[in-house]
């Protein structure tokens, strides 16, 4: 799929958590291909950037000297939705309740004529686009089974499949979910709500809900 200007649209599996913007080539990828902070950015709709069905699907983020973020999500809807998620973020910049959220959509980057600062920026092409964006703020379930997520087996400690460390930090922003460090060891109990890009798991005897995108397989089995 390309966009009327040449440029081929990319999809993205990103990650807003607290104020930075992290985007990967899918929910499986261990490693972010880019991320971005928020501050000093604004977003809106701009349906110039595509001419087909989906020209009033697109939203960029973007600021002074900076290089600029352009995404097509499914329907305009959705593309509205993720313009008021972003401006939520932005907007509370100062708070420490800032809402983290994960969502599957595709992005890239327009690169602006200002250099950009490799530690922080991944190089790409002069102009690129992201595609198929999923609704920002998923909302997960938060009545979850607690009989159907504490029944453990007893092969527990042979069960690697499902044993997964923390790939970030990650501090839960309300009691059901778990906060933890990189590195610390988590064992799955539940992929339930794997569509909402959420888990359930367990970590010294606490149970919570956990973001798939901050944990990696500990065994490779």
């Amino acid at each position: 799929d390309h966009s009327f200007l040449g440029f081929e649209w990319q999809k993205r599996w990103c990650v807003i958590s607290k104020t930075v913007f992290y985007y990967y080539g899918s929910d499986k990828d261990k490693q972010q291909k880019g991320e971005f902070a928020l501050e000093g950015y604004t977003i809106r709709m701009n349906n110039n950037l595509r001419k087909d069905a989906k020209k009033d699907c697109c939203f960029e983020i973007s600021a002074p000297d900076k290089r600029i973020y352009q995404f097509a999500a499914a329907t305009p809807k959705e593309a509205e939705e993720w313009v008021q998620q972003v401006k939520f973020v932005i907007q509370d910049m100062e708070s420490n309740t800032i809402p983290e959220e994960e969502e599957e959509y595709d992005d890239v980057g327009q690169a602006s004529s200002e250099p950009i600062d490799d530690s922080i920026y991944e190089e790409l092409p002069v102009m690129c686009f992201a595609e198929e964006s999923a609704s920002p703020k998923a909302e997960v379930p938060r009545k979850w089974s607690q009989e159907k997520v504490t029944t453990v087996s007893d092969g527990k400690n042979t069960d690697y499949a499902n044993f997964y460390q923390g790939l970030w930090d990650c501090t839960g922003d309300v009691p059901d979910e778990l906060s933890f460090k990189r590195g610390d060891v988590i064992y799955i109990l539940s992929k339930e709500y794997n569509r909402f890009g959420w888990w359930v798991g367990e970590m010294k005897g606490t149970i919570g809900l956990v973001p798939k995108a901050y944990i990696m397989e500990m065994y490779d089995i």
